[in-house]
């Protein structure tokens, strides 16, 4: 099957006793057991069973099929947030005395869960540009637990050759984690670029319009151990498993994703075409624009679509508020890929609690603003764009 069918058709773990065409939503804590064997089976792992639903739950576990259904990845696990899935990942990999090899081109919180959480229990940070891959070859040692990237930064939206620092990565026996999130993983094949582990805020074109927060750990079964210990030590330690109405909400969204993100995308291209035309719009910011210097790049890796996120720099900070002020259709919100168009200035937002120097070092600009492209026709975003720009 194709990955649209099979994004509808996954079958349930077990039979439905109303035979539901939609999994139910598992509103339990426990589950009662047969007997004492089946229940001391299913708590040590030797029978795939739901036994408590803070680490496993039959609705969020047909959303983690599904995701495998689509992948190909060994297991998935869902988390209550993107950064849940983030920090759970990391921290499952890491340990004192290790260092992450990533960049500072990386989401406010990413950045400073690795160069401040994690550092404090330990873990070294050792950031460089990721585009230069003699630099990464340099900069990875004995101590490096894996390399960490977003395969388009946000808001920078820079795009790394994932097949090289797989390359790198493998040589040196690490995993290569990447942030997904901009590029929904129906549309490429993580697994044959390289990477080993995908992390993903589920929150983001997956909910479908915004609807509930969650993250995902997709993992293609190459680094020994982690699956194990994901499931067996830190999901259950430290608690931060999907709710089971989230996971219906995921679902349902799921079924849906290919013909939203399409439009979506389509939009966001029209709208960076057009925008690039316009005196008042110093620089548009899109990998799918010809001229963007990431752009064949990022074809030979996520194919013909290039996501639903543009930045456009203006003249400087007051402009882009004055712009943010004036918007009537497009909303004044964080959140990537709602149904509807979002803007946001990250400078002041986003990567408002950063240093001035911070800022300057992790390329993120006054005069940037990033818009969410929606599924609004296109001709009424490009209207309300204008007439708050002029």
């Amino acid at each position: 099957m194709k990955k649209q069918t099979k994004a509808i058709h996954t079958h349930f773990q077990l039979r439905d006793a109303y035979n539901a065409l939609s999994m139910p939503v598992y509103h339990t804590a426990a589950y009662e057991f047969e007997n004492a064997t089946e229940m001391a089976d299913t708590f040590c792992w030797r029978k795939y069973m739901p036994d408590y639903s803070r680490v496993m739950n039959p609705t969020v576990m047909f959303l983690e099929d599904k995701v495998k259904e689509l992948t190909g990845a060994k297991d998935v696990i869902a988390f209550s947030s993107g950064m849940a899935a983030i920090s759970n990942t990391l921290i499952c990999i890491a340990q004192a005395g290790r260092n992450i090899v990533s960049s500072r081109h990386l989401f406010g919180n990413s950045y400073s869960l690795i160069t401040s959480t994690l550092k404090r229990f330990g873990v070294t940070p050792k950031l460089c540009d990721l585009t230069d891959t003699k630099a990464v070859e340099q900069l990875v040692d004995e101590n490096t637990c894996c390399i960490f990237l977003e395969i388009i930064t946000n808001p920078q939206m820079e795009v790394a050759d994932l097949r090289a620092l797989s390359k790198i990565a493998k040589a040196k026996g690490i995993p290569l984690i990447a942030d997904t999130t901009l590029i929904p993983f129906t549309q490429f094949d993580g697994r044959a670029l390289g990477i080993d582990i995908e992390v993903v805020s589920s929150t983001k074109y997956l909910s479908g319009g915004a609807t509930s927060i969650g993250g995902l750990t997709i993992d293609y079964g190459n680094c020994d151990g982690f699956g194990t210990r994901m499931r067996r030590e830190i999901l259950l330690n430290l608690g931060a498993y999907m709710t089971p109405h989230v996971a219906y909400m995921h679902t349902i969204g799921l079924e849906t994703l290919d013909a939203r993100y399409r439009l979506q995308s389509a939009n966001a291209l029209s709208l960076a075409q057009r925008l690039s035309k316009q005196k008042a719009v110093k620089h548009v910011n899109y990998i799918g624009l010809p001229d963007n210097p990431y752009h064949q790049l990022a074809r030979s890796q996520f194919g013909d679509t290039a996501g639903a996120m543009i930045t456009i720099d203006l003249a400087d900070k007051e402009a882009c508020f004055r712009f943010i002020n004036r918007l009537k259709l497009i909303r004044r919100a964080t959140n990537l890929f709602d149904n509807k168009t979002l803007a946001i200035h990250p400078a002041s937002t986003i990567f408002g609690p950063f240093t001035d120097e911070e800022r300057r070092s992790m390329d993120v600009h006054d005069t940037t603003i990033r818009l969410s492209i929606g599924l609004e026709d296109v001709d009424d975003i490009f209207d309300d764009i204008i007439q708050a720009l002029e």
